[in-house]
């Protein structure tokens, strides 16, 4: 994600990752990483369990997924993987983000 942040900035998306781990750990990956996007904590598993993702691979974790949130606060589009592997490509939410911005 970090890599195609600038394509986001164009198309006036933000990018939030959500970690479980608590604030310390999701710190640790922001700085190893060097991103330039937030990272949120989500410990007490509020967001995830609120999204459907949180242990949903029974892994105690959240599941890769990908929610596009409009500015009135609607999903309009979303990806939850099936496996701890099954992300979606970057192009991927770039396209639909593109698909959003045009019948929008």
């Amino acid at each position: 994600m970090q890599e195609d942040y600038p394509n986001f900035q164009e198309l006036n998306a933000e990018i939030l990752a959500v970690s479980v781990e608590g604030r310390d750990i999701g710190q640790r990956v922001s700085d190893l990483l060097d991103l330039q996007y937030p990272v949120l904590s989500d410990a007490d598993h509020q967001v995830t369990d609120q999204y459907g993702v949180y242990n949903l691979l029974g892994d105690s974790l959240a599941t890769p997924s990908v929610f596009l949130i409009d500015l009135d606060g609607i999903v309009s589009w979303e990806y939850v993987g099936q496996d701890t592997g099954d992300r979606p490509s970057n192009a991927m939410i770039l396209e639909q983000l593109r698909n959003l911005s045009a019948s929008g």
